[in-house]
């Protein structure tokens, strides 16, 4: 890591005249991208030589540069036949430098750098990418909020101030970044992996080698880019690396978290593409793999990226108010148990933008702590904070700092789309904001709807729900108590998707203010359905036909017991139900894909349920098979 680099451009450095100086000083930047955020989440790089920047730099500051539309995820927007789209830079956020360490300018004998400017999409002049919805949802948010208080002065009367005493209400958020790192072309067993995890051997110990130096190396490049790193540290999942003759580490299969600081909704979103580069550039250099997916390995502890959400006061005087901190003794003030309930309530047309692939539903899974009840959890006393991990939405409370209270949503994943997450999750806070301010709801009225029981009636919360448990919730509930408390959870990327036809007044809620409004909802939902079906044919499928082609016959006919040949015989009964066909049946493989091809999407939804129950069964029962033999 070089000192004399520039890796930030702070938002208030964004003149043309700044930009001219630093961009003619540090010539080692050769390149610009301008990064934009489709509906699926993917950022758009390119690389614009910087002459060409400074040619015509106001218009990339102040005017649109035009792209073809039809090479991102906008489908039903951007199309071949009106594909043009415009890229407006963003001038309110930092921009960040990133670098190639494997191409070493010439002249300056540094890392060649691109500047990547996080810009906002227009098709037809509106903006239709994701980074435009979040910026406009936190507007919506604030302005209602404030709106709320103008005209409801009670509201503000247990922080004894005024509507004209406030500056700006000051939304925050925060995410972290859970990923496996590996040896390439190292595979662990699965019955390995999940042992370590059992036993918690991996957990917070001390990393080793190539993995300490690279998680040393990111933290330490994190800092360079202002991002504040709080921690790194091992995770659950993870297996003992092995060693070679020289004393290098082989066989290296651990999983990591890196946490850093909070910032304002957008910018928190911008700072997790950036660290990802990072931790993947990094972990690469060294040798390692990385992978930023939910579920990289079925039957073990999968990647989460808990999201933090916020909301403050700043006042005309300097000051500043957590709007979730209680007045009074109670868990939460008014705002932190509204929004709550806002969340709570809605979280069925949230899910689909926090889990639209096939990935991130595999770790969406009872236990490994998956977060797949709609519930929370306030702590047995006010005194004593919560600590439920199997809870969906977290409240965390420190006691000694009334500015930490916030919530944690622990669903998302790294490949989670952050910026529409965090979108939903505010317009769903400003409903519950909004009933309980106009309804002149008390915290011990919020508390005792939140608290509510199955069957109770209630004034926002649907009554055949409950939304707030103290217990462990696998451990306390069986499947069915959890299906009726909190919900069904849903197993296919169809199902989620589905929640916006089946639950429309909550859809309104989303769609208030017109931030993410029908257009941009329909476009998300088929650029949603259109992976989850090309994944499963082109991708699912093959990767479990290579598998069940591994499952070989393994036992030598004169030396196998007839319980081998039996265990033998219900493997191969079952591979070939799910791939093989005959003339007289057709396998699972074929009847998914003949429902992909009649786009009969009901259908495909209930075959892929089928076939990930009847993979796993046939793990299970190759592993019984195996472990019985003696002589292989």
């Amino acid at each position: 890591m070089l000192k004399d680099l520039v890796y930030t451009i702070p938002e208030d450095k964004h003149s043309v005249t700044y930009l001219k100086n630093i961009l003619l000083e540090h010539t080692e930047i050769k390149f610009v991208s301008l990064i934009g955020i489709d509906l699926a989440g993917n950022d758009t790089d390119e690389k614009i030589p910087v002459k060409v920047f400074l040619d015509d730099i106001e218009t990339f500051l102040k005017g649109a540069i035009q792209t073809d539309g039809s090479s991102v995820v906008l489908p039903g927007i951007a199309s071949l036949n009106n594909a043009k789209v415009d890229m407006i830079a963003d001038l309110d956020v930092n921009w960040f430098v990133d670098y190639n360490y494997e191409n070493i300018d010439e002249e300056t004998a540094k890392p060649v750098g691109t500047l990547r400017i996080p810009c906002f999409l227009y098709h037809e002049n509106k903006a239709v990418d994701s980074r435009h919805i979040l910026k406009n949802s936190i507007e919506h948010f604030s302005t209602e909020l404030l709106n709320l208080f103008k005209a409801y002065p009670s509201a503000l009367s247990a922080y004894k101030i005024t509507y004209d005493d406030i500056d700006k209400v000051v939304a925050t958020s925060a995410t972290e970044l859970e990923f496996w790192v590996m040896t390439p072309n190292d595979k662990a067993e699965v019955e390995e992996l999940s042992t370590s995890q059992v036993l918690q051997e991996q957990y917070w110990t001390r990393t080793k080698g190539v993995v300490r130096t690279s998680l040393e190396e990111s933290l330490m490049l994190m800092e360079a880019y202002g991002l504040e790193p709080e921690m790194g540290h091992k995770e659950v999942g993870g297996v003992k690396a092995g060693m070679d003759a020289s004393g290098n580490l082989t066989h290296i299969m651990e999983q990591l978290e890196i946490d850093w600081k909070y910032s304002n909704p957008t910018q928190v979103a911008d700072n997790e593409l950036i660290v990802r580069i990072i931790v993947k550039e990094t972990f690469r250099k060294n040798g390692l793999d990385v992978t930023f997916l939910a579920k990289p390995i079925e039957g073990v502890a999968g990647s989460g990226e808990h999201t933090h959400i916020g909301i403050a006061l700043k006042l005309k005087n300097g000051k500043t108010i957590n709007l979730f901190t209680p007045a009074s003794k109670h868990f939460l003030s008014i705002y932190g148990y509204a929004s709550i309930m806002g969340i709570l309530k809605n979280y069925e047309v949230i899910n689909p933008f926090v889990s639209s692939t096939n990935d991130s539903l595999r770790r969406l899974k009872p236990g490994f702590e998956a977060p797949v009840c709609i519930v929370t959890s306030l702590g047995n006393s006010v005194e004593a904070p919560s600590r439920n991990r199997t809870v969906l939405l977290g409240t965390i409370r420190d006691l000694q700092n009334p500015y930490a209270t916030r919530f944690e949503l622990r669903s998302p994943n790294p490949h989670t789309n952050t910026y529409l997450v965090i979108a939903a999750l505010y317009l769903s806070m400003i409903d519950g904001i909004s009933y309980a301010v106009k309804n002149n709801k008390s915290e011990d009225d919020l508390l005792k709807e939140l608290s509510k029981n199955y069957g109770e009636d209630a004034d926002y919360l649907d009554k055949n729900r409950a939304y707030r448990s103290e217990e462990e919730v696998f451990e306390y509930y069986s499947d069915e108590e959890r299906n009726k408390l909190f919900g069904i959870a849903p197993e296919t990327v169809y199902e989620n998707l589905s929640a916006f036809k089946k639950y429309p007044e909550k859809l309104k809620v989303l769609e208030a203010g017109n931030v993410l409004n029908a257009n941009l909802i329909e476009s998300f939902t088929i650029a949603a359905t259109k992976r989850w079906l090309v994944e499963i044919n082109s991708r699912i499928l093959n990767n479990y036909a290579e598998e069940i082609r591994s499952f070989k016959m393994l036992h030598s006919i004169d030396k196998a017991l007839d319980l081998d040949v039996a265990n033998w015989m219900k493997v191969n009964d079952l591979r070939y139900y799910i791939m093989k066909d005959s003339y007289a049946n057709k396998s699972l493989f074929t009847r998914i894909k003949t429902a992909i091809e009649n786009n009969d999407l009901p259908l495909v939804s209930n075959l892929q349920i089928e076939l990930d129950s009847k993979m796993n069964e046939l793990r299970e029962l190759y592993s019984a098979y195996s472990k019985n033999l003696l002589d292989i």
